[in-house]
């Protein structure tokens, strides 16, 4: 080899197979893995195809975060001559020599390293910093194929409301997570960790389902003084949920509550949402006075008001954003709140679609 690359290097082995970590200036992965934007049928291709829209996302990221962002290591493959040159003193630790003529195969990382090249021409000082690359030998398609299949796979994929948990540059998910921690029965109740509840869970909520309502709240108006309006809503709202009193007092179970009402229902909790956005931008209405019309609201599952609803013909729960425009103008009528225009077109199809 004439003309090559020199990585130091750290050797490990795996599966009896050899590889080499390295620390790459950022500045590096452009000559690494140069832009091909030719289209590969995905059968001969070793990594899944680009997903344009999630670069700006992350490329964001580290520039809104320049001191403090964080990546996890690129694993690429190497399609070309290269060898180990170990250290006299620590036999895994030395020099990987790797021909210019190679190729290097990105196997996980693709929309990291994207990501970073789009920040370097609006930032070039990130050009010195490094990422660390897990360099694997080439050993053809299929193996290229079952790397990413296997980094991949096997990857379990952070849930919403633990991410909503320790993230501290989301003014939404912080402001969330003292709400829900300051008022007794929603922080008892409200699972931190999972998007989804089991059926013998011991929890009613999860941190995501507040998250998304409380973003519905408050729009996209400032996060100034939002923590004390969605404190003092959600407060109110737990004083005047009847069922979620009877199970504070002992008086319900949470598997009556569960099976027979729909009052904890997430479809619920945005349409809570939306009521919660009006109240919000018309700080003139009292809301302790206004909420307590929630304990005229009938919650039981087998009432006919939900039918369609939040209840579709099945009897299974109905999920979607025009269930929870439904949902919240039933709660309107009992709070005495006026509906917008499209809130009466959206009462007005279904009663449409009830009479055929």
């Amino acid at each position: 080899m004439e003309f090559v690359y020199k990585f130091p290097v750290v050797r490990g082995k795996q599966a009896k197979k050899e590889y080499y970590i390295a620390m790459v200036p950022l500045k590096m992965l452009s000559r690494l893995f140069p832009s091909d934007d030719e289209y590969v049928l995905p059968e001969y291709r070793a990594q899944r195809k680009l997903n344009e829209t999630r670069i700006p996302v992350i490329s964001k990221y580290i520039l809104d975060n320049r001191e403090s962002y964080v990546f996890s290591a690129l694993a690429a493959s190497i399609d070309g001559d290269f060898k180990f040159c170990s250290s006299t003193e620590v036999p895994d630790v030395g020099v990987l020599e790797i021909s210019m003529d190679a190729k290097f195969l990105i196997n996980d990382g693709q929309h990291r390293k994207s990501a970073i090249l789009e920040a370097l021409q609006e930032d070039p000082s990130l050009g010195d910093e490094t990422i660390s690359i897990v360099f694997f030998a080439d050993k053809g398609l299929a193996q290229s194929q079952q790397i990413f299949t296997d980094l991949n796979k096997n990857a379990v994929k952070t849930s919403n409301s633990i991410s909503e948990l320790y993230d501290s540059r989301d003014g939404m998910a912080v402001i969330t997570r003292e709400v829900i921690g300051k008022i007794p029965f929603l922080n008892t109740y409200t699972d931190k960790e999972k998007d989804i509840l089991g059926k013998y869970s011991s929890s009613l909520f999860t941190l995501n389902t507040f998250y998304t309502a409380n973003k519905a709240i408050i729009g996209r108006r400032s996060l100034d003084s939002a923590d004390v309006f969605l404190y003092r809503f959600w407060s109110c709202v737990c004083l005047h949920m009847s069922q979620w009193k009877e199970l504070e007092n002992k008086e319900i179970t949470k598997v009556d509550l569960r099976e027979n009402y729909i009052a904890t229902q997430s479809i619920v909790i945005q349409a809570l949402g939306r009521i919660g956005h009006y109240l919000f931008i018309h700080p003139e209405i009292d809301l302790d006075s206004c909420l307590k019309g929630l304990e005229k609201v009938d919650w039981h599952r087998s009432s006919n008001q939900w039918l369609m609803r939040a209840i579709n013909q099945n009897g299974r729960i109905i999920t979607n954003k025009k269930a929870a425009m439904l949902i919240a103008n039933i709660l309107k009528n009992n709070l005495n709140l006026p509906l917008s225009s499209d809130e009466e077109s959206a009462e007005k199809t279904l009663k449409k679609t009830l009479s055929e």
